[in-house]
């Protein structure tokens, strides 16, 4: 058997499906577009089954894309979870049939609060149909399934029109990516969004000396402070130039050099430096990579050190 073909065919049957959608979108989805974004409630979405492991995958997305959202399954709707429900909200509901006895019970119950309902059906003359003020179509040739019974192809379809209407919204609303970042604090997009050098950087015990100081105390202020580089300032605190490790390396295979050399003599004068501790960590990541170092130091504008942020931290903190 070979399953390479019956993957390439199950992809097809269904790119094809969402392809066909995409040519048959009417002006009813410009209509639910346009009537969620003028709700000032929630946006619920209510379904059965698959159609109801889909449902909640839809509300998370627009939750995090601007629309508040949440899912109610129908069984607990009917128990006491219909009390979520209230004016100003919109209602989605799905079924391929339309006549899924746990939704079908609830459609009255939503209808008698006069909350606007959004269904999403094969069947507009289906009970959900009939109840709905919107039917998006959920129109499919066949399912992805051999047997053409398991939902595959409408579930698919489903999402994606799901997908529709959330980027739809998002435009509508001109959602930005710092908006989706808000939603996302704790993920890669608000951490690069969000995260200043501020709050990375190191600024206590820094390893710091003077321009005379020998090069064998250098080196025990350098393990000391864990950095791989001591940073050399003058008597007011100002950053001078810096030493790492790798300085130290090179200049051992010089004939003349001693350890009783002042530090100084082998420094990077004048390194890169950040003067605005709001940098985002992100953008601090970027300058590092430019100058092909590992330690960004931080001073102010009269280039007092104010701490260092190491190429380490940002890489552990998951910043990129």
């Amino acid at each position: 058997m070979n399953y390479k073909l019956i993957a390439q065919e199950t992809l097809n049957i269904e790119a094809n499906t969402l392809i066909n959608a995409a040519k048959s979108i009417d002006d009813v989805f410009d209509e639910a577009v346009k009537l969620i974004k003028a709700s000032r409630g929630k946006l619920i979405i209510t379904g059965v089954g698959k159609s109801g492991l889909i449902g909640a995958k839809m509300a998370a997305t627009f939750a995090s894309t601007g629309t508040p959202s949440f899912f109610l399954h129908p069984t607990e709707a009917l128990h006491g979870d219909l009390g979520m429900v209230a004016k100003g909200d919109i209602v989605i509901a799905i079924s391929y049939s339309g006549e899924s006895e746990e939704l079908s019970s609830i459609l009255p119950h939503i209808k008698r609060f006069k909350i606007p309902l959004i269904g999403m059906t094969r069947n507009r003359n289906s009970t959900l149909g009939k109840y709905s003020d919107l039917v998006i179509d959920v129109v499919v040739e066949k399912e992805a399934c051999p047997l053409n019974i398991a939902p595959t192809s409408s579930t698919t379809l489903t999402l994606a029109l799901g997908d529709a209407l959330a980027v739809c919204l998002m435009r509508a609303r001109d959602f930005q990516k710092s908006d989706f970042a808000s939603f996302h604090p704790g993920g890669a997009l608000g951490k690069q969004l969000f995260v200043k050098v501020s709050d990375l950087m190191t600024q206590k015990n820094l390893p710091i000396v003077s321009k005379t100081t020998k090069v064998k105390d250098a080196i025990l202020k350098i393990s000391e402070g864990r950095l791989g580089t001591v940073l050399i300032a003058d008597e007011k605190g100002r950053l001078e130039a810096l030493v790492s490790d790798g300085d130290i390396r090179r200049a051992l295979l010089a004939k003349d050099f001693s350890l009783e050399d002042e530090v100084y003599q082998y420094a990077t004068k004048d390194p890169t430096r950040c003067q605005d501790a709001e940098m985002l960590a992100s953008d601090a990541l970027v300058l590092i990579e430019e100058k092909k170092i590992q330690l960004l130091v931080v001073t102010d504008k009269e280039k007092k050190i104010k701490g260092v942020l190491h190429i380490h931290t940002l890489i552990e903190k998951g910043i990129s």
